[in-house]
């Protein structure tokens, strides 16, 4: 059945005062040019996109089962309207179970859930030496094993530490196959991160973290980010990276856009939760290990783009820093923007940019509790 909503609506050519008209997908955008500061309306933006979430609502994407599920209802309700379910490193039977999971979880979305895209997977390929909050279940990988994976799951990002032996050659054959592969967890240098980007890497995993640093006579692998991406993800809970790296960040890499890392302790309150095998704690608005590590977030993307906004970026460049630019870098085309023809993933924001509707392929969600 159609329907229509009204307000000041950001599309791919800028704002416009008026209407949309939505059933599954956007059929009409009707109204003309508005300057959103003078207009009081609502704001109605494209629906969030979240390529890096381990967990919400109590659950963790490696317990497996209905977890998927629980996961990205709990973000739905946040204005996440896609997302990509994110495993840890862990034994592969772990792993396995957690990719049936989600693989069911793509085939059949429940309402009032967040479309999940697939899978990041964010590890077991990195580097030991770098785990951050990772488990100690790194290795070395084989195409054969990422094929096998892929058979449960659709597997969408992977997170590999290029200077381990046998990777980069799996950077090519990954990217050829048509998978997105991101430099994270690694102690590479600035000429590893150079080699992984000829070799067909496309960004990088939570810049900044878990990843050798900038220095002037060692460039690091924050350094090849700087100087060479068009795409990376941050997390912009302003404790995982200082503000003013996140302004750097901004100025060099071109299409940098925001991640989560939320772990099942979003949403929730204070207390013990599991990331992966890890028990992680929830206090002060952070997630850590017992020995202080940071360990995912309890990010949500509303907070995220208030965030930025915080830091000085028109809610327009906010916004695609929290749904195009990631929709873009997964080829997602009919997501991450309000047009004729796109699926109708859209967040309305009051003036003071706190969620008042979100829709999902023109579903609308429940926010209670939100």
């Amino acid at each position: 059945m159609r329907e229509t909503i009204k307000g000041n609506i950001l599309t791919p050519q800028g704002w416009v005062g008026g209407s949309i008209g939505y059933s599954t997908r956007i059929d009409a955008i009707e109204g003309g040019p508005v300057d959103p500061a003078a207009n009081g309306d609502d704001y109605i933006i494209p629906g969030f996109i979240d390529l890096h979430v381990h967990g919400g609502g109590g659950r963790d994407i490696m317990q497996a089962g209905d977890a998927p599920h629980v996961v990205a209802a709990m973000h739905a309700k946040h204005g996440t309207t896609s997302l990509l379910a994110t495993t840890m490193t862990a034994p592969p039977e772990e792993i396995t179970a957690a990719l049936v999971a989600i693989g069911q979880a793509c085939a059949a979305r429940r309402p009032g859930s967040a479309h999940i895209l697939g899978v990041h997977l964010e590890g077991p390929y990195i580097n030991s030496g770098k785990l951050g909050a990772q488990p100690n279940y790194a290795r070395a990988a084989s195409l054969a094993e990422v094929q096998e994976m892929g058979r449960h799951a659709p597997l969408r990002l992977i997170t590999v530490a290029p200077e381990i032996a046998g990777h980069l050659q799996l950077v090519r054959e990954l990217a050829d196959a048509g998978i997105r592969v991101q430099i994270g967890h690694t102690l590479g240098s600035y000429e590893d991160g150079v080699a992984a980007l000829e070799h067909g890497a496309a960004g990088f995993t939570h810049l900044f973290n878990a990843m050798s640093g900038l220095h002037h006579r060692e460039p690091g692998m924050v350094g090849a980010a700087l100087a060479h991406a068009r795409y990376a993800e941050l997390i912009p809970d302003l404790m995982h990276v200082h503000p003013g790296a996140i302004k750097v960040a901004l100025r060099a890499i071109p299409h940098l856009y925001c991640v989560t890392d939320s772990t099942a302790a979003t949403g929730m309150p204070d207390g013990e939760y599991m990331l992966g095998r890890h028990r992680v704690q929830k206090c002060m608005g952070g997630v850590r290990l017992p020995d202080g590590t940071l360990a995912g977030s309890t990010l949500t993307m509303d907070q995220a783009l208030r965030n930025l906004v915080g830091l000085g970026l028109d809610l327009a460049d906010a916004s695609r820093r929290v749904s195009t630019y990631a929709a873009d870098y997964l080829g997602e085309t009919e997501r991450g923007r309000l047009a004729t023809g796109a699926f109708a993933d859209m967040v309305v924001l009051d003036r003071d940019l706190h969620i008042k509707a979100v829709y999902i392929e023109g579903e609308a969600c429940d926010l209670t509790d939100a």
